[in-house]
């Protein structure tokens, strides 16, 4: 691998422990994915901030980093935490578990995550200005990753947490994967016989199509993205074939930036019903919450469960997880007011599904988010109750 005079300095340990500890790193994953240089980034995004997740050793980890004095060279995005770092005491949240997680945010702080104030969140591009098409980046959260490839038309592969701490220290990546022009070429052709219609359609259309395709770049034909939600929907299709699968990158013939530089391929997935998707991530009964927000929730959608939820009452707590920034502009033009009146809470920093639910004791969760059904059930061990916004908020009308 080449390496510049300066990286050379680096790995050798002529800047300090942590920015030579941070270079090791970056130079393996380098190695064993055959790279043959390293490349500056203009952001990152780092994953692994639950408590739940991280627990004791991971916080030891992150302690030793600020210790030799790591500091992040690039703007640096925080994922989400468990919690909202200002209302975990509303939530039901422990106080020793809530102290840790704020611990670890401090760190990350301490690090210059966030310039010193992170505002953790798994939809950066609602925080500042989106990444152009063409540069590159180093997003660690699988629907952040595939936003920036897919609607952006950034360069990112998805890395690690350890990966992502070194990223932002070095300013630097691998140039392998899909940091490569030729990597981004679609693999198979998807053809969807029943048009999704809704965000939950969407939803369970990603989900069929990355179990079906794994690591694949899938070149979806014939896809009509339409208006409300438009962002919404594509954001959804990603998230849910990045959790089934491990679909990084795709392309919508007509609506993403690099679908027109390439033709469909040969190889052909036809999804036939929407319903296989909703059967397989819908396990019905009753529910103790509703979820929206995953990934976070934009502008657009909480002003949608505003206008769906005016005037009624929720029988069953309803909570939208989001970042601070649009929480604040949400509260701002009264969105939230209504959504509290039904019942509902706006929460900042957060995602159930690497919180420890059922210490809450919530056993049962609606959601429009494949991607959320997928991890409330393989990672916070409740029952999923999976549907459009309009007929999860009808079943919890009182």
């Amino acid at each position: 691998m080449r390496l510049t005079a300066e990286e050379r300095s680096w790995l050798g340990g002529e800047a300090g422990p942590a920015l030579q500890r941070a270079m090791e790193i970056v130079v393996a994953l380098g190695r064993i994915y055959g790279a043959e240089r390293l490349i500056p980034v203009e952001s990152v995004q780092i994953s692994g901030v639950s408590y739940r997740n991280l627990g004791e050793a991971g916080l030891r980890f992150l302690r030793r980093w600020v210790e030799e004095g790591a500091r992040v060279r690039v703007p640096t995005f925080l994922n989400p935490t468990a919690m909202d770092l200002a209302a975990w005491r509303e939530q039901g949240f422990d106080p020793h578990f809530a102290a840790r997680q704020a611990e670890i945010v401090d760190l990350f702080a301490q690090m210059g995550v966030g310039a010193g104030e992170p505002m953790p969140t798994c939809a950066p591009y609602y925080l500042a200005r989106p990444p152009r098409a063409g540069s590159h980046v180093a997003w660690a959260e699988s629907s952040a990753v595939s936003y920036a490839n897919s609607l952006l038309g950034a360069r990112t592969n998805r890395e690690g947490g350890p990966g992502a701490i070194a990223a932002a220290l070095t300013g630097r990546v691998a140039e392998y994967g899909l940091h490569l022009e030729a990597n981004r070429r679609p693999t198979v052709t998807v053809a969807v016989q029943e048009p999704p219609r809704t965000v939950a359609d969407f939803s369970a259309l990603g989900a069929l199509v990355g179990r079906e395709i794994g690591r694949g770049i899938p070149y979806f034909v014939d896809l009509r993205v339409e208006e409300p939600l438009r962002e919404a929907k594509l954001k959804a299709l990603g998230a849910a074939m990045a959790a089934t699968g491990a679909v990084a990158l795709y392309h919508v013939a007509g609506v993403t930036p690099e679908a027109a530089q390439f033709t469909p391929p040969a190889a052909r997935l036809t999804v036939g019903s929407l319903r296989e998707g909703y059967a397989m991530l819908d396990e019905g009964g009753d529910v103790d919450l509703l979820w929206v927000g995953c990934p976070h929730a934009s502008l657009e959608e909480i002003e949608r469960v505003a206008a769906r939820v005016a005037g009624r009452r929720l029988r069953r707590p309803l909570w939208i997880t989001c970042s601070r920034a649009v929480r604040r502009v949400a509260v701002e033009a009264g969105w939230a007011e209504r959504i509290e009146a039904a019942g509902g809470r706006l929460y900042a920093d957060a995602c159930l599904a690497i919180a420890p639910l059922r210490d809450l004791g919530i056993r049962a969760v609606g959601t429009t988010s494949a991607k959320g059904a997928f991890y409330l059930r393989n990672l916070a061990g409740v029952a999923v109750r999976f549907g459009t916004l309009d007929d999860l908020l009808d079943s919890v009308v009182s």
